[in-house]
């Protein structure tokens, strides 16, 4: 109470309290039309990125026949943390078993991965077993290299050739 700060405030009339609210609304959206990190704009240009790409991953699974159930699917049976695609019968990629697929519209370096990624994936793991992760704007040729365990990185939907089916025996 003792602060100039709190004394000024104190003293301003009515008319000079409703400028200072307008001024702090101009700079308060003036912030947020120049943040092109974390507005409200940017956000909603990420969700839309987010689920276009997630999109073209089901378009690509649909496009080869491969049966998956959507996340959206997967929270409606009640499971609360989820991979964007969960394979109804595993692949094999390149080798590796995919029981479930991550699509990111965004590019991947080791930061990244450790801070944002990592953690969200093992909890897929630990649920549904190896997946695969789809950084669309790309990764880091080490990085995707060095992906090893139960979670592969790449940056495109990999090439049919590149894809191991099982085979149903009906």
């Amino acid at each position: 109470e003792g602060s100039p700060a709190y004394a000024s405030t104190r003293s301003v009339g009515a008319g000079a309290g409703a400028a200072l609210c307008r001024r702090l609304r101009a700079d308060v959206e003036r912030c947020a039309a120049w943040d092109h990190v974390a507005s409200p704009a940017v956000d909603a240009l990420r969700h839309t990125a987010g689920k276009e790409y997630e999109l073209l991953l089901e378009e690509k699974l649909a496009a080869l026949g491969i049966p998956f159930v959507t996340e959206d699917a997967l929270r409606a049976e009640g499971h609360a943390k989820t991979p964007d695609i969960k394979l109804e019968l595993p692949i094999a990629v390149r080798g590796r078993v995919v029981n479930w697929i991550d699509s990111k519209a965004s590019f991947c370096d080791p930061a990244v991965h450790v801070e944002r990624g990592a953690e969200q994936f093992q909890g897929y793991v630990n649920r549904f077993g190896p997946g695969m992760v789809i950084y669309w704007l790309g990764v880091i040729d080490e990085l995707a290299a060095e992906s090893q365990g139960d979670v592969l990185l790449v940056d495109d939907f990999p090439a049919e050739e590149d894809i191991t089916r099982l085979k149903l025996l009906v």
